[in-house]
Formats: C-alpha cells, structure tokens, sequence
C-alpha cells in the first residue's frame, strides 16, 4: 500500500469517527450500521487499491454486518 492509499484511509477513518458525533438521534443499531458501513468503505478501498466498486462493496458489506451487530446487543 503506499503512502496516499494510508493517508487517504486514516483521514476516511478520523472523518468517520468526527461525523457520527452528530447522529445523537440515533439508535445504537443505527449507529453500529454507520460505523459498519464507513469502517467497510474504507477497508474496501484500501484492499482494491482505491476501486469505485471495492468501496462501494466494502460498505455494504460493512453495514450489513453492523446491523447484525447491532441487532445482537
């Protein structure tokens, strides 16, 4: 991975982490979904080499799995 792919990750991830202080009306399943969808987002990308398509993938994947996670809580 070089030095944009990690720059670009860590700055998707502080932003992602900054915007959800903003989703206090939200539920806590609602929140694991977010958080699935932008930790999912950003581990797609970095594992496609930045692809539309991984991103896109990864997000879904990752929301999926936090409203799962978010169900069992």
């Amino acid at each position: 991975m070089n030095q944009n792919h990690r720059h670009f990750a860590s700055a998707a991830l502080a932003t992602a982490a900054l915007s959800l202080g903003a989703c206090s009306g939200m539920s806590q399943r609602d929140k694991d979904t977010a958080v699935g969808a932008a930790i999912g987002g950003v581990a797609g990308s970095v594992l496609t080499g930045g692809s539309t398509a991984g991103t896109v993938g990864g997000a879904a994947v990752g929301g999926v799995i936090g409203n799962e996670v978010g169900k069992k809580k």
